[in-house]
């Protein structure tokens, strides 16, 4: 079996579309293997995985976890928040330091945009990036792309509406390089402030009428409002935002046809989107999660199988 083109996972940009398609039909044999009664394989066994976390995360690193121990892999858990980095230590020593117990592998999530690319120039160890600052998500982006795929047969071809805050979304930029590579028409929506100027550059559409978007996508990713990320007002109020760009069953049920509706978590249910429109049959929510763990399974298998 061929292999990726690429030591690391960085970003999107560093795969080809022949990676993606290798990393989507890894994710169908897993995902078969995690319907079984016994969800574990050896395939990773006796290779050490250290999840490195600089920033507060619930289901990406619940399916890095999830998905390092269905793969026999050795496990160790590091949160900054109680580690030597608030005493001063740099990234650099705090990795070397792991690194110096014989991890082979780091999945790293880090509040600034570059550190994974930084940090593999550095150390001998693959690096999976599970999200730096406003940069990239990139496996958010194949689990999400392969939920569609999952859905509607293919990717290529289907046109998908992107809502919301673009301008600090990492899984916004992941999701149109993926998208775009996979032959998808991509479309952005959001308030004037929180569509970045550069987003032409990419091969997006770009439209403010929430349900002119709607209308005309297959798929709809509705993306949270970065609060923690903002150090100015982007609009006047929460409440304005929602009449504007939040997706209810009312405009759901208006619309022309029916649409596949995503969502990359946590969700801020009565802001983006509301409960009934969440839990509707429309969702795929839950199978973006559960895909999550088999596209990490295939990731880390196809990076393991490497040689350095």
């Amino acid at each position: 079996m061929a292999g990726l083109s690429t030591r690391h996972l960085l970003g999107i940009k560093d795969l080809n579309p022949a990676d993606i398609q290798l990393i989507f039909e890894t994710a169908d044999n897993f995902k078969t293997v995690l319907n079984r009664p016994i969800k574990k394989v050896p395939s990773l066994r006796d290779v050490t995985i250290a999840n490195i976390f600089f920033e507060n995360s619930t289901r990406t690193r619940l399916s890095f976890e999830l998905a390092e121990r269905r793969l026999s892999a050795d496990t160790i858990n590091f949160a900054a928040s109680s580690s030597s980095v608030s005493k001063g230590e740099t990234l650099i020593d705090t990795v070397n330091n792991i690194l110096a117990m014989k991890v082979d592998m780091v999945v790293m999530r880090h509040p600034y945009a570059g550190a994974g690319i930084f940090l593999s120039k550095h150390v001998k160890a693959q690096i999976v990036n599970a999200g730096d600052g406003a940069h990239e998500h990139p496996t958010q982006a194949l689990l999400d792309a392969f939920s569609i795929r999952e859905k509607l047969g293919d990717v290529a071809g289907k046109k998908v509406v992107i809502v919301g805050d673009i301008l600090h979304s990492r899984v916004a930029l992941s999701n149109i390089l993926c998208l775009k590579q996979l032959g998808a028409e991509v479309m952005v929506c959001g308030p004037t402030t929180l569509i970045p100027k550069y987003i032409g550059s990419l091969g997006v559409r770009v439209e403010h009428n929430l349900v002119k978007a709607l209308n005309w996508c297959d798929v709809a990713n509705m993306l949270r409002i970065q609060l923690e990320r903002q150090d100015i007002k982007y609009f006047p109020s929460l409440r304005e935002y929602t009449m504007l760009y939040g997706l209810n069953k009312q405009i759901l049920d208006s619309l022309d046809k029916e649409i596949i509706v995503m969502h990359p978590g946590p969700i801020n249910r009565g802001v983006e989107i509301t409960s009934d429109v969440a839990d509707s049959k429309q969702s795929i929510i839950l199978d973006q999660v559960e895909n999550g763990v088999a596209i990490r399974m295939a990731v880390l298998f196809l990076l393991a199988g490497q040689t350095p």
